[in-house]
């Protein structure tokens, strides 16, 4: 069955199907546009095609899971995993310079608050992992975390499908537009270090000496 990507219906159906592996994915891998899929859902339910309340909670919920996963592999020391492929050492090398240019803090407010920022939730999972912050403690975080950041992305998504009645694409547009603005302006508020040394060791380099 060909998929009509103009058509609406063919997007409200796929919507919920897309959200989880895209919010997962992202965790690791960040150019995944997971915000886009988010936008999207909220644009679709402003136009009454999907359920708001259901696009928030798979947010929600998939954001919390992919947070967990990453720093799980990091407090258990087994991001050496990653290094056994290609694709893997690719991701390792980008969690490096992700913690580097969002910085080392794994406090609770910057695990709930930098994921607003481009690379700010892979790396402040991986950090907290390496910091061996208390596991109940990133949950509890990563959950309200991710309450916040699906809330704010679908209901970005909604007020700009509201607000402007056009079509979800181009609401969705509109609405990844605003982000981009928004969070780049967070980004440079925030993101005060740069250049900060990883506590992440460099694939294929033994523990400690990694830059």
């Amino acid at each position: 069955m060909q998929m009509d990507f103009g058509n609406p219906d063919t997007w409200s159906t796929a919507i919920y199907f897309w959200i989880i592996p895209a919010v997962l994915g992202d965790a690791i891998f960040p150019p995944i546009p997971s915000e886009m899929v988010l936008i999207t859902g909220g644009a679709l339910s402003a136009e009454g095609r999907a359920n708001l309340f259901l696009v928030g909670i798979l947010s929600a919920a998939a954001s919390w899971l992919g947070d967990v996963v990453v720093f799980q592999l990091f407090k258990r020391r087994l991001s050496h995993i990653l290094d056994r492929w290609t694709w893997g050492r690719k991701i390792h090398h980008g969690i490096h310079e992700a913690i580097a240019k969002a910085g080392r803090s794994s406090t609770y407010g910057t695990i709930i608050g930098a994921r607003f920022i481009p690379g700010g939730r892979l790396a402040t999972s991986a950090a907290a992992g390496i910091a061996d912050v208390s596991t109940p403690g990133f949950n509890l975080c990563a959950g309200l975390g991710g309450v916040l950041w699906a809330t704010w992305l679908v209901g970005l998504g909604y007020f700009t499908g509201s607000a402007t009645r056009l079509p979800f694409w181009a609401s969705s547009l509109i609405g990844v537009a605003v982000g981009l603005v928004i969070g780049a302006v967070v980004g440079l508020i925030v993101t005060r270090r740069r250049g900060d040394r990883s506590p992440v060791d460099e694939p294929g380099e033994a523990p400690g000496t990694g830059n």
